[in-house]
């Protein structure tokens, strides 16, 4: 087996605790890459993706991706299209990333727009 690297087996740190305590909830899972930033709200259980959102998104594209208030706006859409799904109450999955600077902006966005986690 290859020698993982930090941010791999953080990642799966997180996944791991996560499961634990779910308790069937979807999972609001965020990817941050050097330009954009993307967060879905996943359903474990049925394997589908409820909600997506990111700084990739037709009526965002013009805006760089790289910023908290590019990480907040979609956080706010993807909490919005969230409750139009019916849901209301997720984990959040930062995906290895540290909690700071536009995973936090983000994640407060949802909070703010109605995702309860």
């Amino acid at each position: 087996m290859a020698k993982l690297s930090l941010f791999e087996r953080r990642r799966r740190r997180v996944r791991t605790a996560l499961k634990a305590v779910s308790g069937n909830r979807p999972r609001l899972s965020v990817h941050r890459s050097g330009r954009h930033i993307y967060a879905q709200v996943i359903d474990d259980a049925a394997g589908t993706t409820v909600a997506a959102a990111s700084t990739l998104d037709k009526d965002v594209r013009g805006k760089t991706g790289a910023t908290a208030d590019a990480a907040a706006d979609v956080g706010k859409r993807v909490a919005e299209a969230a409750t139009k799904a019916g849901v209301t109450r997720v984990v959040f999955d930062r995906g290895g990333f540290l909690f700071h600077g536009r995973v936090k902006a983000l994640a407060d966005a949802a909070r703010e727009a109605g995702l309860e986690f």
